[in-house]
């Protein structure tokens, strides 16, 4: 019942369990569970299960998601995720955070801290790699706490469409067969990012596009020019290093769409925070 609604729960109870049960009810007990799980949970440490591998990378990862609010309308909570990698870069056990929406993030980012932190004494020898997408905010914290960041590679390569539209304006299938040479090549060849940035700029200046063409363009020049220190796929590869967000992005979904934002639901500040406040350990399942 946990992913239901309170409506769906009053109807649940009733239907399959015969359970007559006021809404109100269910709202004030779901807050007083919530309330005391939040109390003691974010202060637990969650040491993630033993493993045979000798763990090479950790990688940290966070990310927003809208959630509808009483008073506010649409907020942002915020997921956190630590995630182990083996030598191989297989990734093995993964740490999840979840928050409510928060001004600041402050009680969010020192949670997050607290777990790698931890991480860091358990694995001294691992490197810590620090993912995500363009969001400013999420590098001003993942400088700070990792050696080496990494931009998610879905969200490089996706820029990369304009470029298609404007090299090959009239063939679709052009378009296609250049972005997943591209693509590949962004992946796996050093430099990769310079070239690309290169092209996008001399395809912007000598050729005639439309407004939107243009616009698009010089997003991708932006973006590119703010990140490409963290492109460096290839050797990011080479180091066995995770080159993708997906861990974090999953998070999102499975702490707060599938549990906080089903039909019907609307939080309070109260509410929120004790149902969003979620830790989690697995192994590879999300």
């Amino acid at each position: 019942m946990s992913g239901m609604a309170g409506k769906e729960v009053k109807n649940d109870l009733l239907e399959n369990h015969g359970r007559k049960v006021a809404l109100s009810y269910i709202q004030r007990l779901s807050e007083a569970v919530g309330s005391v799980v939040q109390a003691k949970e974010e202060a637990w440490s969650y040491a993630p299960p033993k493993e045979d591998s000798q763990i090479a990378t950790v990688g940290i990862g966070l990310d927003g998601t809208c959630m509808l609010m009483c008073e506010d309308g649409y907020r942002e909570a915020m997921v956190g995720t630590v995630s182990l990698y083996d030598s191989e870069g297989e990734r093995q056990p993964t740490i999840y955070l979840g928050a409510a929406p928060e001004y600041g993030k402050k009680s969010f980012l020192e949670r997050l801290e607290r777990e790698i932190e931890r991480a860091k004494n358990r694995y001294p020898e691992a490197t810590l790699v620090g993912i995500a997408d363009g969001a400013e905010s999420n590098w001003k914290f993942l400088e700070k706490q990792t050696e080496e960041q990494i931009l998610d590679f879905y969200h490089a390569s996706g820029y990369l469409g304009a470029l298609a539209e404007a090299l090959h304006p009239n063939t679709v299938s052009k378009q296609k067969e250049w972005l997943t040479e591209n693509c590949r090549e962004l992946k796996h060849e050093k430099g990769k990012a310079g070239e690309l940035l290169n092209l996008m700029k001399e395809v912007k200046e000598e050729k005639s596009h439309s407004k939107n063409l243009t616009e698009k363009l010089q997003a991708a020049i932006t973006y590119y020019e703010n990140h490409q220190h963290q492109m460096d796929y290839a050797e990011y590869l080479e180091k066995k290093y995770p080159i993708g967000s997906g861990v974090t992005e999953a998070a999102c979904k499975t702490l707060v769409k599938q549990r906080l934002c089903c039909s019907g639901m609307r939080w309070k500040e109260k509410g929120a925070r004790a149902n969003a406040s979620k830790n989690d350990t697995d192994t590879r399942t999300l």
